[in-house]
Parts: C-alpha cells; structure tokens; sequence
C-alpha cells in the first residue's frame, strides 16, 4: 500500500545519503590531488608545529622529519641563507622554506611557474601561518617570495595588513 510519510521520509534519507557521499568523495579526491609533503624541522620548534597543523587542515599529508642540522638540509636544497626560516619542505619538486601559507603552496603546485624553484617566507613574521599571536593589529605585513635556482627573488604574494600611509 502506497504510504506517503514512508514514501517522502525514504527519499530524504536517499537524497541526504546521496549529497554526504558526494561530498566525501569530493574532499577525498581534493586530498589525493594534494602530493605529500616532508618537512625538515627541529623536534623542539612551537611554530614548525604549528605551521605543519595548518598545512594538515588545508589538506596535505605531512612527514615530518626532525633533525638539528637544519643548515645541511637548506645547503642541499639550494635555499639561499637570505631566504632562510626554521623549517624546509619538499613537496611536488619544490622547495618551501618557512611559514608560506598553504594557500600559497597549492598555487604554485597548480600553476607550476617557470624557473621557479620554491616560495619563502624568510624569518619568521608575526602573524603568518605558525606565528599568530598576540591582538591582530600587531600581525606583520609580509611577502612570500618566489625563488630559483640561482637565488633570485620575486614577489609571489603579500600577506598581513595594508601598509599605513
């Protein structure tokens, strides 16, 4: 016999199972596009910590490695001393030194840009990923820098509060 409560609660059920599932697979498939990254870090380092939590929740899968010989890792990875932070990353053929924010990593992935060896974020700015702390208004203005292989620089995006005029 035809029942109409039955008949409507069976199809929100399928349609609710339908859409969790797409979406599921949909962030599956945004999980896998995202190649796994190593991070070269100091096992006592809060804001490496930090920034690995960040990139983790922005979708990468994240070896960490730790070691206290960080300046061998950035000789052999070709990171510039200029460019230097408290962490190194391998991920997709580039080179991301410091807390570039995951956004930041994605696109150059995507994009691929060329002669680009990897992004830095040299030292470690008070408001970029893995260093938030204290009132907003006192978070840095800062660049994350594109460089190649011969260590030259451009700027591949600006993060932070405008500049005062």
């Amino acid at each position: 016999m035809y029942d109409r409560r039955s008949f409507l609660v069976t199809s929100g059920a399928a349609a609710l199972a339908l859409v969790t599932a797409r979406s599921l697979f949909a962030q599956q498939r945004a999980a896998q596009a995202l190649p796994a990254m190593t991070v070269y870090k100091s096992e006592s380092c809060g804001c490496c910590h930090n920034w690995v939590s960040h990139v983790r929740a922005a979708g990468f899968t994240v070896r960490e490695v730790n070691t206290d010989d960080l300046a061998s890792v950035k000789r052999e990875m070709g990171i510039p001393s200029r460019l230097a932070s408290c962490h190194t990353v391998v991920v997709g053929g580039f080179v991301v030194e410091g807390h570039v924010p995951a956004d930041d990593v994605k696109k150059l992935l995507r994009d691929k840009p060329a002669g680009v060896r990897g992004l830095a974020v040299p030292g470690m700015p008070i408001g970029s990923p893995g260093m938030e702390q204290g009132p907003v208004a006192q978070y840095e203005r800062y660049d994350v820098l594109a460089f190649t292989a011969t260590g030259t620089t451009t700027v591949f995006a600006t993060h932070g509060p405008p500049t005062r005029r």
